[in-house]
């Protein structure tokens, strides 16, 4: 496939998406807004139905009361003033939940207005009636209601109900059709939109079919490309390898056979030592013969010879003594530094061993054999909680411990040291920090110190400068990295991050 063809099938591919996108969109937005006009018109056409219902119980109310005056008038029975009670304590209520019903239409609320005081009206008569005829005048009682039924308020009422329920049924039919309206339309929308997803979907299948072809081809030449550029890698890893094995057997012997040598100046070195005194002794005397001076009778174990030279001899002496403790000074450091390229030799030789490590309880273990250290240096060690790890168990006790020393050795004076050791997960990694309030080290320093030999700032402290080279090359092997963030009289803050779960497979070790 040429890069034209490729990139117009691109072009398509995103067009299709882009239009199945704005479609889904509409479909939705046009959807969520006819659902919930049809959710609006169904739930007017429920108040409509509730409004009715409203207006026959304060009707029945009505009725209620009026049999039970008529009951009583012809029976006597005592029931009948119970239901007329009951019916006289429900109808206020039920006019107010007529009112409540119909608040959002003025032309039921006037006619309210007219039915509210019409029927208190009414049930005052039944009481009158009621009174009446519990006075034992029965017949008065049926006279008095015979009148109180042909006035016009009984009909008044019954024809405000009536015109009350003529505009509910008229409302019900308007929202009725209009629910059914927005459930069409929404039925439309819906299946207009599944049409074009179904096209746009066959569209897309069509070209992912096309596009697969042209990935199996393309994968097919890749794959063959591959082999030959994998046969040259392994090749070139081979041969990595084996100068790499070599470097490291090279600087193995080479540290090795300096020791012999060194070995051979300090023994000579310590001859010239006892030399000196010898030498210096006779020089003494031979000065003090020359001189014609008794020689001085010195105490038992008194063995320095410069009590008794001259000026310019005892001169010469410390500038000698003075030689042989630089000597012996350079022949320690040399010692160390042979001694720590023997054992960066060791470890770049050990294989890795990934095991579940409880990261917390290994810190404290090395803050514990660090008390006496962080107690003389007068400082707090703070071990925040930590995630765990799959990882190599030795190399991470070499990480912390270096990096925890380093932050004891190099405490300000005069300031009280805390040291932080905090951590979190991200995204597969552990991220493990190291912080402290101690020298800091200057922004033009912070990759050299990864450096092997290498320091930074004052040396007035013990040290090779291996330490920091060690930690990012066992870091380094584990597929991490890490960094330094800090600034002079600020402290700073190692961040290591670590894979998670961290296997053989990925180990990055020295080829």
């Amino acid at each position: 496939m040429t890069r034209e063809a490729a990139w117009r099938r691109t072009l398509w591919q995103i067009g299709l998406l882009t239009a199945g996108f704005f479609v889904l969109v509409s479909i939705s937005a046009a959807s969520i807004f006819l659902v919930n006009r049809a959710r609006t018109d169904a739930a007017w056409v429920t108040h409509t139905v509730e409004a009715e219902n409203e207006i026959s119980l304060a009707q029945l109310q009505m009725r209620r009361g009026e049999s039970a005056i008529r009951g009583y008038l012809l029976t006597g029975e005592d029931g009948f003033i119970n239901d007329f009670n009951e019916a006289d304590r429900q109808v206020g209520p039920a006019l107010q939940r007529l009112r409540q019903a119909t608040i959002d239409n003025p032309i039921q609320q006037r006619s309210i207005d007219i039915i509210e005081p019409l029927t208190n009206q009414r049930f005052d008569d039944f009481r009158q009636v009621l009174a009446t005829a519990r006075a034992g005048k029965i017949d008065e009682a049926k006279r008095m209601l015979a009148e109180s039924s042909h006035r016009d308020g009984l009909n008044k009422i019954g024809d405000l109900a009536g015109e009350m329920r003529a505009e509910e049924d008229r409302l019900f039919k308007l929202r009725t059709q209009s629910a059914d309206q927005s459930q069409s339309l929404a039925a439309i929308v819906t299946t207009t939109g599944s049409g074009l997803v179904v096209a746009l979907a066959g569209i897309s299948i069509f070209l992912v079919r096309r596009s697969s072809r042209a990935q199996v081809e393309a994968e097919q030449k890749l794959r063959e490309h591959n082999i030959n550029l994998e046969a040259a890698v392994d090749e070139r890893t081979a041969d990595l390898r084996e100068a790499n094995q070599e470097i490291q057997r090279f600087a193995y012997i080479v540290s090795h056979d300096l020791r012999s040598p060194l070995v051979n100046i300090m023994g000579f070195t310590s001859e010239l030592e006892e030399l000196r005194t010898d030498i210096f002794g006779r020089i003494s005397r031979y000065s003090r013969a020359a001189a014609a001076i008794p020689a001085l009778s010195e105490p038992a174990g008194e063995t320095d010879p410069d009590k008794a030279l001259s000026d310019e001899d005892r001169k010469l002496s410390e500038e000698f003594s003075e030689a042989l403790g630089f000597i012996k000074s350079s022949i320690g450091k040399m010692d160390r530094l042979i001694s720590a390229i023997l054992n960066l030799t060791r470890e770049g030789r050990r294989e890795f061993k990934p095991v579940e490590i409880e990261t917390r309880e290994l810190v404290e273990d090395i803050v514990s054999t660090l008390a006496h250290q962080s107690s003389e240096a007068g400082a707090q060690i703070r071990v925040e909680p930590l995630p765990n790890l799959v990882s190599d168990r030795l190399a991470m006790e070499q990480i912390f411990s270096n990096l925890i020393e380093n932050a004891l050795k190099y405490l300000r004076t005069g300031v009280p040291g805390d040291i932080a050791i905090r951590g979190r997960n991200k995204l597969g990694f552990v991220i493990y920090e190291i912080a402290d309030n101690g020298r800091g080290i200057d922004p033009k320093d912070h990759e050299r110190i990864f450096d092997l030999f290498r320091r930074a700032g004052t040396q007035d402290k013990p040290g090779q400068g291996i330490g920091l080279a060690h930690v990012r090359a066992l870091v380094s092997r584990m597929g991490g990295t890490i960094q330094v963030a800090s600034e002079p009289g600020q402290g700073s803050t190692f961040t290591i991050a670590l894979p998670a779960r961290w296997t053989l497979s990925r180990q990055g070790k020295s080829i």
